[in-house]
């Protein structure tokens, strides 16, 4: 690794604004799924226990009211003092750290409430900057975007990765310099946020499994009726047509002249490719997990990787979901890595870096 941890400096008596990604599911105004607030627990534990004053940023996508007060109130049940503050209120964020004592908690409200946050405005960096005296990225699964909060406020305080970020980056690597056999199997509907994997992996990977909606790009160029099911047509998949490394469905579960699944057929093809697999790499739904009945070829994959040998890493919040009503996500726990990210795990293995690690080299 070409930047610092957490490990690497002393947090004790200072001030130290964590980047983390709480940026999770809410079901009437509760927090439905806490999957990534646990995994960046460790980090925020580490930090408190070495007496840090510790000033959290995060963003949620939606508006949901009460979503941070929830979050904050989460957070009340591990840590012994965690002080929200509502609003893109900074002054107040000033003067509320001035009374910090080792061992506390801030919460900002919504970061990209901020102007000048998704800009990386360089005032505003700076104003961030000014609350803290280190830095600490645990948002891994941002860091492709070149927001203030994930490369700004590392260019002005010295920045450190967090436990989560350092333990991402070190699994995803080992799709790089994989053992062989090398499975991919990639899924979903977004098929031009995974060209750059395609690309990338085509050259490394022994064999390619290719079904969600993605697969639908290659059936529609290879002749097939697809009637109305999704297809990206912005996306030129011809390239990798008749590539003996990559393979698709060869049977396909389907309703109203949409396909939703694959078939029984095609989970026995992939049992074989997943049997022969030493290191498996997965990202995507390979049907539309959230229509009843149509999330088989999914679980089935899941379970069949579950209880296989190989080194695998997944990742994509859609491939979570359906993990996290599983049994077997316990098992897959114990012997795989389960990244948190989604955009950011694609940007990291079809270049090889993001802007969040450049900024924690500097």
């Amino acid at each position: 690794m070409d930047f610092k941890t957490i490990e690497d400096f002393d947090p004790k008596d200072k001030r130290v604004l964590v980047r983390v990604d709480f940026n999770v599911p809410f079901r009437n105004g509760v927090i439905e799924d806490d999957y990534r607030i646990v995994r960046t627990l460790p980090t925020l534990k580490y930090l408190v226990d070495r007496g840090a004053q510790v000033i959290l940023l995060t963003h949620l996508s939606e508006d949901i009211p009460g979503a941070f007060l929830a979050i904050s109130d989460y957070l009340k049940k591990v840590f012994e003092t965690v002080i929200f503050i509502p609003g893109n209120n900074l002054s107040l964020a000033k003067g509320t750290i001035k009374t910090l004592v080792p061992g506390e908690i801030i919460l900002l409200d919504n970061i990209r409430l901020f102007k000048g946050e998704e800009e990386n405005d360089s005032v505003f960096a700076k104003e961030l900057a000014s609350l803290g005296d280190y830095y600490v990225n645990e948002a891994f699964s941002v860091s492709h975007r070149s927001h203030a909060s994930i490369v700004g406020i590392s260019k002005i305080i010295s920045g450190f990765a967090g436990l989560l970020f350092e333990e991402e980056y070190k699994n995803l690597s080992q799709a790089f310099k994989p053992e062989h056999p090398f499975l991919l199997i990639l899924g979903g509907v977004k098929f031009e946020s995974k060209l750059g994997v395609l690309n990338k992996f085509v050259q490394i990977a022994d064999k390619i499994f290719i079904g969600g909606g993605l697969a639908n790009n290659f059936f529609k160029m290879l002749g097939e009726d697809v009637g109305n099911s999704v297809v990206d047509e912005s996306v030129n998949v011809m390239p990798y047509i008749g590539n003996a490394k990559i393979f698709l469905p060869v049977d396909k579960r389907i309703k109203d002249g949409k396909i939703l699944d694959i078939g029984p057929e095609s989970i026995k093809f992939l049992a074989g490719l997943i049997e022969r697999a030493q290191f498996i790499l997965w990202n995507g739904p390979l049907g539309s997990y959230e229509e009843e009945g149509f999330d088989l070829g999914t679980k089935e994959v899941a379970r069949m990787i579950a209880h296989c040998g190989s080194k695998i890493v997944i990742g994509g919040g859609n491939t979570i979901d359906v993990l996290e009503h599983m049994p077997e996500k316990k098992i897959l726990e114990s012997h795989a890595y389960l990244s948190t990210s989604g955009g950011a795990m694609l940007e990291f293995l079809a270049n090889g870096t993001l802007p969040g690690i450049e900024a924690l080299k500097d």
